[in-house]
């Protein structure tokens, strides 16, 4: 049973490679956090849209037939006719 199939071909040697611009722990750990908050937000962005459309078609759904005619009673619609003297 292998435990690390990625090194099997290097016949279990591990060789270490320092290179110049090698990311320090410190940045590594600020750029990880940077990562976890924006997919964090990303979700939370992705969940509000998805949850305002699902009530918005429940909404819908659950029309009656008074909600036609909520606005019949309205006064704005008399103000733009001009009807008077």
């Amino acid at each position: 049973m292998r435990f690390f199939p990625r090194f099997a071909g290097s016949a279990g040697v591990i060789e270490e490679t320092a290179a110049p611009d090698a990311i320090q722990p410190e940045e590594s750990h600020l750029l990880r956090t940077i990562g976890l908050v924006s997919a964090a937000l990303g979700a939370v962005a992705i969940g509000l849209v998805v949850g305002r459309e699902v009530r918005r078609r429940y909404k819908f759904n659950r029309r009656t037939p008074y909600d036609l005619y909520s606005h019949s009673g309205d006064e704005l619609a008399d103000a733009d006719c001009g009807v008077g003297i």
